[in-house]
């Protein structure tokens, strides 16, 4: 069968398609790059959305869309984009992150950074969540930068400032990372032979550049939060150690294994609750350094590339978020090495009582052993006595049936067989009650 019937029997639904296949071909033009003619403003913002904000940001982009007479997103839809305020308003949604993209085209005239004649972040726009990331980014010609009045650094602090040459020298990108008097970082893109859809990639990939590496420093407070936690569960776990190594006792040792164990309680659960914020951290952080590879940087005029200012930024934060998860991994490793020596050492003294205990427990039978043999001795006496005083009695009295006995002879010739049977018949219920024990 040719590879067009084949398609031709799949299309048709003749053979059953995974459930994920329409998902999985289309996620690969989930983020197609656009078309984008210079000079051209975008205006950014990256929000941290939980995912009940997530639920409800969706629900407020449908009817956001509705009102300006567009379908809206589907239910399992990431990007979507909408043509409104004389711009297109893209709309991006990931695991933490909801971005909104408005870009349009420069006023006739204007410079970099002038004024947008509108936007739809006005009063009817709802963020999604937290704002942690605002940037606008300006791709221009180099004739709307003309060096008579000051070239594309003018717009920047000169002392902040990283450029690059990118995408093969045909356009250079500026920026100070610095947040301008609006609450933006902003971004230049100056054109050098960009074709539109290079133009588009670049756009994208500085915004995923600037959205990431903000995002990527959220581990740092964390890091730093968990810093002195870590020292404090230090210096407890080398006190109980010291204790340990000189301590005697099954409470003394039953003491410091509840601290150790408290102690890994407390370090298991911070490490559990920022293993996600360290994880994602670092992806972004990877994603930043993919993006950077992606645009193919090379210096401009003795300026820091945005790679290099990066890499002195991000990498020592980076560094440290590894270093806290390296402590909390090597701290936890030891608090269980301790723990289960003073587990081993509480569990050798509970040996050492119970075997105590059991010697003290077979002192008790031995003695109630040799008391009960003292008191069968004293009952098989007893029993006789009584036995043989009955034979007295019987001896006495055979003269009414025509017998003639010396009482005092008969009694004294029954006490020895009395005494053999009693022992005898004690013997006997002693071995049953044995056998009874042991069955």
């Amino acid at each position: 069968m040719a590879g067009a019937d084949l398609q031709a029997l799949a299309s048709h639904g003749l053979w059953p398609a995974h459930p994920l296949r329409g998902r999985i071909l289309g996620e690969v033009h989930a983020r197609p790059f656009r078309l984008i003619a210079t000079p051209r403003v975008f205006l950014h913002y990256a929000f941290q959305t939980p995912p009940a904000s997530a639920h409800v940001d969706r629900a407020f982009l449908q009817e956001f869309c509705r009102r300006h007479g567009a379908e809206g997103p589907g239910p399992d839809a990431k990007v979507y984009q909408i043509q409104v305020a004389g711009g297109t308003l893209r709309w991006e949604q990931f695991t933490e992150i909801t971005t909104y993209t408005f870009d349009c085209a420069l006023k006739p005239g204007a410079g970099p950074f002038s004024p947008v004649a509108s936007d739809p972040f006005g009063a009817g726009f709802r963020a999604p969540g937290e704002l942690l990331v605002a940037t606008r980014l300006d791709l221009v010609t180099e004739a709307m930068v003309p060096p008579e009045s000051g070239g594309p650094m003018a717009h920047f602090e000169e002392v902040w400032v990283s450029a690059s040459q990118v995408v093969d020298r045909t356009a250079l990108i500026i920026t100070d990372f610095r947040v301008d008097r609006d609450g933006r970082t902003r971004i230049l893109i100056v054109d050098q032979g960009l074709h539109a859809r290079q133009a588009g990639a670049l756009v994208q990939r500085l915004l995923e550049i600037e959205t990431y590496r903000t995002f990527a420093m959220l581990g740092l407070p964390e890091a730093q939060a968990q810093g002195p936690l870590i020292s404090r569960i230090e210096r407890q776990m080398v006190d109980i150690a010291g204790a340990a190594r000189d301590s005697e006792g099954l409470e003394k040792n039953r003491t410091l294994l509840n601290n150790i164990s408290n102690l890994s309680a407390e370090i298991e659960a911070a490490a559990a609750e920022t293993a996600y914020r360290f994880g994602a951290s670092r992806a972004y952080d990877e994603i930043v350094g993919l993006r950077l590879a992606a645009i193919r940087e090379e210096p401009f005029e003795g300026y820091s590339t945005w790679g290099a200012f990066l890499a002195r930024r991000t990498a020592p934060a980076m560094r440290t978020l590894q270093s806290i998860q390296d402590r909390q991994q090597d701290l936890s490793v030891k608090l269980g090495r301790a723990a289960n020596l003073l587990r081993t050492r509480v569990d050798v003294e509970l040996e050492q009582q119970n075997r105590e205990l059991l010697e003290s427990m077979n002192r008790r039978a031995r003695l109630q052993l040799r008391l009960q043999q003292t008191v069968e001795g004293l009952s098989v006496a007893a029993v006789s006595y009584y036995i043989v005083g009955l034979v007295g009695y019987f001896a006495k009295g055979g003269h009414f049936v025509g017998l003639e006995l010396d009482p005092a002879l008969v009694t004294a010739l029954s006490v020895i067989p009395v005494m053999l049977l009693v022992w005898w018949t004690v013997q006997r219920i002693r071995k049953k009650h044995t056998g009874e024990d042991h069955g």
